[in-house]
């Protein structure tokens, strides 16, 4: 790339140059925000929420971009996605990504499979789990579940971990394959291993013809070196998923919105060194309309959910929900949650919603709100005025709470 990588040693003065509350003797550390913390102000404007530009684009190595009509990407988590369901994603306007480690491409019928998972007590399921993701990946179906895709005229997006990318990413791109997803819980370019070769990001972007999105990432400096190695995307998020518990297990993350902003500085800088916009995508946390919003308002280019999808008639989950690291053989990361069905895909989309919640009818939450803060299109969006609000989704709600309605809910 054309600018020059920030050093490790300058990566830690600045952050010390952020952090500024005493946690105790010689110490101190920075005060983050989610979702819940802050609330969007109207804008001195308002537009159309019908005349609002909610395009998204990944780009190209040849200049031209992939364009989805909604800034939302449905994760790659077994319960959430399959062949079906990214087709209807697709023909919705958005994008959906088979994971090339799940069922999808362990098993011939991996209906069968998920039945089980669905059926099993919540003491048996973690151990079922594992069992279940020992049986070895068939790359021949790793290239049907591609065709299958590409078959009905939708964009076929599919994802593994850095250490198999390169292997699954060959085979993905030969059968037609339109991106490439390479995600862990913590991905950087300077990945220490003895035991075994890490993955060279940047010869891998490289070598690949589609675009490679990568994640997960959290911090202004990871985000800088990532974009370096001339990926078309950066997901943002460590544990903020429902069914992840990395949080728990490990302590590690940075609320959602904190991250966020964050690491769209990090874009905004690689994109006035390059000239080249790599777009942020935010990643988890997100169930409801406002969240999506605040990610968006916070700097993010799109949002890849989860949980809100395996709602779906259309999610092979049926109704339940696990973490990608739930499979884990020594130190399970994911749990099993039954988040129920309430709706279609294109309701949950689109709308009309039939519940009071929020979590249906995200693209017309995202729009409407987009016409309150006067911003016509996602980067007018990232300019909204934001405030810090703890009392946001409480204030003057008693009745909504008491009654576990509305914004009551959980």
């Amino acid at each position: 790339m054309a600018f020059p990588p920030l050093l490790f040693n300058d990566q830690k003065k600045e952050r010390k140059k952020l952090m500024g509350m005493w946690i105790g003797r010689n110490r101190k550390a920075r005060v983050t925000y989610g979702f819940d913390e802050i609330a969007l102000v109207p804008g001195d404007l308002t537009i159309n929420p019908n005349e609002v530009d909610t395009t998204f684009q990944i780009p190209r190595k040849d200049g031209s971009a992939i364009v989805l009509k909604i800034p939302i990407i449905a994760s790659a988590m077994d319960g959430v996605t399959d062949v079906q369901f990214c087709i209807e994603m697709g023909r919705l306007g958005g994008l959906g990504v088979i994971n090339l480690e799940g069922v999808q491409t362990r098993y011939e019928n991996p209906a069968e499979v998920l039945k089980k998972i669905v059926k099993a007590g919540k003491d048996e399921v973690t151990t079922l789990i594992q069992k279940v993701y020992l049986e070895p990946i068939k790359e021949d179906l790793i290239s049907r579940r591609v065709q299958e895709l590409k078959q009905a005229g939708v964009l076929a997006a599919v994802s593994s971990i850095p250490h198999k990318a390169e292997r699954f990413a060959a085979i993905a791109q030969e059968a037609g394959a339109d991106l490439f997803v390479v995600q862990s819980t913590v991905s950087t370019v300077r990945h220490i291993s003895t035991e075994y070769k890490s993955l060279d990001l940047a010869a891998f972007a490289r070598n690949l013809r589609i675009p490679v999105l990568i994640g997960n990432a959290v911090t202004y400096g990871v985000t800088i070196e990532l974009m370096q190695c001339g990926v078309s995307g950066v997901l943002i998020g460590v544990g903020p998923g429902a069914a992840c518990t990395s949080r728990g297990v490990l302590g590690l993350g940075v609320p959602q919105v904190t991250a966020t902003v964050d690491c769209a500085a990090a874009r905004d800088y690689c994109f006035k060194q390059s000239g080249r916009y790599i777009p942020i995508i935010t990643d988890g946390g997100m169930s409801k309309g406002g969240d999506v919003c605040k990610a968006l308002a916070c700097g993010a280019d799109a949002v890849m959910v989860g949980s809100a999808f395996a709602r779906a008639e259309e999610a092979p989950g049926q109704g339940n929900h696990w973490g990608m690291a739930t499979p884990h053989a020594n130190l399970p990361r994911g749990t099993r949650i039954k988040v129920g069905i309430s709706g279609s895909l294109k309701q949950i989309l689109f709308g009309p919603a039939s519940v009071d919640d929020g979590s249906q009818n995200l693209v017309g939450a995202i729009t409407t709100c987009m016409g309150n803060v006067g911003a016509r299109t996602i980067r007018e969006f990232q300019e909204t005025e934001i405030i810090i609000a703890p009392s946001i989704k409480t204030e003057g709600k008693l009745f909504q709470t008491v009654q576990s309605v509305g914004m009551g809910t959980q």
